[in-house]
């Protein structure tokens, strides 16, 4: 199968699945699993219920020259499961540092799956960060257990605007060093 190409995003392998850029052909995928509010409800981002036009801008920004967020379809292709399961990214922040964000479909929860595209993305390190930074909401115990399975060690508690919610969680915050 022939994957699209993104200047300065790779595709990063694993033995279940491949981390790749977006693609448009994800659009119908990525509105069904984001627009589920299982996984909505838990992001900032997501709003709930998905508005029109909301899966299209998102595809396009991450496919963007000037973006500087990266983002990966969390693809099982591979070994005959869906092509998108997920998705993960890298957002870029100041002094060399970035921020981790992911969701899995529910279909996919408690598979080890984000703890495997997690890892995936710190052994990559595709840009080339010092220090990695995630949160989760702190009723989202299970994401939590991604990041400590993952090495990341707990910064604090924070709270954030999520759009689906419409309101401030409450939120844990994560950092992890690289080398």
């Amino acid at each position: 199968m022939m994957l699209d190409k993104i200047p300065n995003q790779r595709v990063i392998e694993t033995e279940r699945f491949d981390l790749r850029p977006l693609r448009k052909s994800d659009q119908g995928l990525i509105a069904m699993y984001g627009g589920d509010p299982r996984v909505a409800k838990n992001t900032r981002s997501i709003p709930h219920p998905l508005p029109p036009g909301a899966t299209e801008a998102f595809i396009a920004r991450a496919m963007a020259d000037d973006r500087s967020e990266d983002v990966w379809a969390i693809d099982g292709g591979k070994s005959g499961a869906c092509e998108v399961m997920g998705l993960i990214s890298m957002q870029r922040m100041d002094r060399n540092q970035s921020e981790i964000g992911y969701w899995v479909a529910p279909a996919f929860w408690n598979t080890g799956l984000a703890s495997q595209a997690v890892g995936a993305l710190i052994e990559a390190n595709p840009q080339k960060c010092c220090t990695l930074f995630a949160e989760v909401f702190q009723e989202n115990p299970a994401s939590a257990r991604v990041l400590t399975n993952c090495g990341f060690e707990y910064l604090g508690d924070a709270e954030t605007f999520s759009v689906a919610r419409n309101g401030k969680v409450a939120t844990w915050t994560y950092s992890r060093k690289l080398d």
